[in-house]
C-alpha cells in the first residue's frame, strides 16, 4: 500500500482549511442578510459589512459632519448598523422635533448599550442612562434640589459672581502674555457644580481638581469614539482586549472613588435641618427610608453625582472656550459686546442676570456661540417604546434612535447663514433679541439638559465678567481653528490667547 507523501497531506489539509473558512464566511453572510430585512417601511442606509456593520464607515475625526451629510443621500431618517445592532439617525429640525418634542413619550427611554451597562450598574443607575420610574424620580429630585439651592441664602448666582472674581484674578496673573484658557475656565465652571454637589470649591492650582479634569476629558472623548462603538458591538470580546476603551473604565472608577470620598465626608457632619448641597439632600432621602427602587441608595448617589459633575463641567467650560475663539476671530463683535457691557453694567460693579434683558446684542452673541460651538453634536440615544411612524418610515419597537443636533443647529432651512458666526440670527430688524425654535444646544423634550438654567447663568455671567475687564486676542501670526475634536462633546484644539486689561 502506497504511503501518502507529506506534501500531499499538507496540500489536502490546506484545502480542508480553506473549505472550512469559505463555509464559515458563507454562513456569516447568510445569517447577516437573512436578518437584514426589516420591512418595506424601514429607513434606508448605506450597505453594511458583515459583523462590523458601518462602524468603520463613520468618520473618526468629524463623525457629526459625516452623519449630517448622509441625510443628503438617504433622507432625513436613515439607518446604520453598528455591529449587528441597527441605529436610526434623524436629521434636520423638522424630523428631530418630531422625535424630541411631538412624539417625546415614545422616545423617552435609553436603549441598552453594553458600555453604559457596565459603567452604570446594568443601565439602572445615574441621571443620564437610567429609565422608567428611577429616572423620572431622580430627575425630578435633582431639578427640585437645584432650584432649592438656587433660591437659598448664598444662592447659585451669587456663587457664580464670586467665582467670576477668582477667574478674573487667574487671568490677570498672566499679565497680557499668551496662555491656555482651558485650565482656568475648567476650574471656574467646575467650582460651581462642586459647590452645588459637594458644598465646596477648589483652588485653581489644586492638583486633585486638575487630575479630575484630565480624567473627565479623556473619558468623554473616548465615549464618543470608535472604541466605544466597538465595545457596544462586541462587548464580550472587547472586555478582554487591550486598547483605549479600557481608559474609560479606569477613569470612571477613579472619579467614583473621589466622589465616594466626598460622600463619606458629608456623612460625618450631616445636619438634617440644614442640608448644604445635593449630597446632603440625597443622604437625607436615604435616611428617611425613601424607596431604593426609586434610586435612593448610596451607590446611585455616586452615579448621580458623577453625571452632575461631568455634565455640569464639560459643556459650559467648552462653550466658554469656543466663545473666546469666536470673539478673537471677530474682534468687531467683541468690541460691540464690550460697548453694551459698558453701557448697561459699567466698569465697577459685577454683572447680574437681571442685566441680560437689557443686553440683547450680548445675549444674541452668546446664543450664536452656543449654536456654532455645537457642544453635544450627536445628542444621546433614545429607544422607540412602540412601533412609531417617522416621516415615510416605521421605526419598530425597541429600535435605537439618535437625533443629530448638528443637523439642526446648521439646518439651511432654519438659519440664514448657518456656517457663519452671525449674531444676527437672534436679532430682529430693530436689534431686539429673538428666540429661534431650531436652537437646541440643550436638546429638547423629556431628556432636555436638567442643568440648562445653571449653564445659561454660568455662560452669561462668566463671559460678561471676562469681557468687562479684558480684551482677548490671538497670539501674533496664529489663526485659531474652528474644527476641533469630537467625542461625546466637541472640544477646541489646544490654543492660546492673550488677555489685555481694559
Amino acid at each position: 500500500m502506497r504511503r501518502r507523501s507529506g506534501c500531499g497531506w499538507k496540500y489536502g489539509a490546506a484545502l480542508n482549511m480553506w473549505g472550512v473558512l469559505l463555509f464559515a464566511v458563507a454562513l456569516l453572510l447568510f445569517v447577516y442578510y437573512a436578518g437584514k430585512k426589516e420591512g418595506d417601511h424601514f429607513p434606508p442606509g448605506p450597505l453594511a459589512l458583515p459583523l462590523v456593520g458601518n462602524v468603520f464607515h463613520v468618520a473618526v475625526k468629524q463623525p457629526h459632519v459625516y452623519l449630517t451629510q448622509l441625510a443628503d443621500t438617504y433622507g432625513k431618517v436613515y439607518c446604520l448598523r453598528m455591529g449587528r445592532h441597527k441605529t436610526v439617525f434623524v436629521c434636520g429640525w423638522k424630523m428631530v422635533k418630531e422625535v424630541l418634542v411631538i412624539q417625546a413619550d415614545n422616545f423617552a427611554d435609553r436603549p441598552y448599550q453594553a458600555l453604559y451597562a457596565r459603567l452604570y450598574n446594568q443601565h439602572t443607575g445615574g441621571l443620564l442612562c437610567s429609565n422608567g420610574k428611577t429616572w423620572r424620580r431622580q430627575r425630578h429630585f435633582a431639578m427640585a434640589t437645584l432650584r432649592t439651592l438656587a433660591l437659598a441664602d448664598g444662592n447659585v448666582e451669587a456663587s457664580i459672581c464670586r467665582e467670576s472674581r477668582h477667574l478674573r484674578r487667574a487671568i490677570r496673573q498672566h499679565k497680557g502674555e499668551a496662555f491656555d484658557p482651558k485650565i482656568v475656565l475648567n476650574s471656574a465652571v467646575a467650582n460651581i457644580i462642586c459647590q452645588v454637589v459637594f458644598g465646596r470649591r477648589f483652588d485653581y492650582d489644586d492638583l486633585h481638581l486638575r487630575q479630575l479634569h484630565t480624567l473627565m476629558g479623556e473619558m468623554v472623548h473616548l465615549e464618543g469614539s470608535v472604541w466605544a462603538l466597538l465595545y457596544d458591538a462586541f462587548p464580550t470580546l472587547m472586555k478582554h482586549l487591550p486598547g483605549p476603551h479600557n481608559t474609560i473604565f479606569a477613569n470612571f472608577e477613579a472619579l467614583r472613588v473621589f466622589i465616594g470620598t466626598q460622600i463619606q465626608s458629608h456623612k460625618l457632619d450631616l445636619d438634617p435641618e440644614h442640608p448644604r448641597d445635593y449630597i446632603d439632600s440625597f443622604l437625607l432621602q436615604i435616611q428617611d427610608g425613601k424607596n431604593s427602587e426609586e434610586g435612593f441608595t448610596e451607590e446611585n448617589l455616586v452615579l448621580c453625582c458623577l453625571d452632575l459633575f461631568i455634565a455640569g463641567t464639560e459643556t459650559s467650560s467648552k462653550t466658554l472656550q469656543w466663545g473666546l475663539i469666536f470673539l478673537v476671530q471677530n474682534p468687531q463683535i467683541q468690541d460691540k459686546v464690550q460697548a453694551e457691557i459698558e453701557r448697561v453694567v459699567g466698569s465697577s460693579r459685577s454683572p447680574e442676570m437681571a442685566d441680560r434683558a437689557r443686553m440683547p446684542y450680548t445675549n444674541a452673541v452668546i446664543h450664536e456661540i452656543q449654536r456654532m460651538a455645537n457642544i453635544v453634536p450627536l445628542n444621546g440615544t433614545r429607544m422607540a417604546a412602540k412601533d412609531t411612524k417617522l416621516g415615510d418610515y416605521v421605526i419598530p419597537k425597541g429600535s435605537t434612535v439618535l437625533t443629530v443636533l448638528t443637523s439642526v443647529l446648521f439646518d439651511e432651512n432654519e438659519w440664514e447663514t448657518p456656517h457663519t458666526f452671525n449674531p444676527g440670527h437672534f436679532l430682529d430688524a430693530d436689534g431686539h433679541f429673538v428666540k429661534r425654535k431650531a436652537f437646541l444646544p440643550f436638546s429638547a423634550g423629556k431628556r432636555t439638559c436638567l442643568g440648562e438654567s445653571l449653564a445659561r447663568m454660568e455662560i452669561f455671567l462668566f463671559l460678561v465678567a471676562m469681557l468687562q475687564k479684558f480684551t482677548f486676542s490671538a497670539v501674533e501670526g496664529v489663526r485659531l481653528s474652528c474644527e476641533g475634536t469630537v467625542g461625546l462633546t466637541r472640544s477646541p484644539y489646544p490654543f492660546q490667547i492673550r488677555a489685555v486689561e481694559r
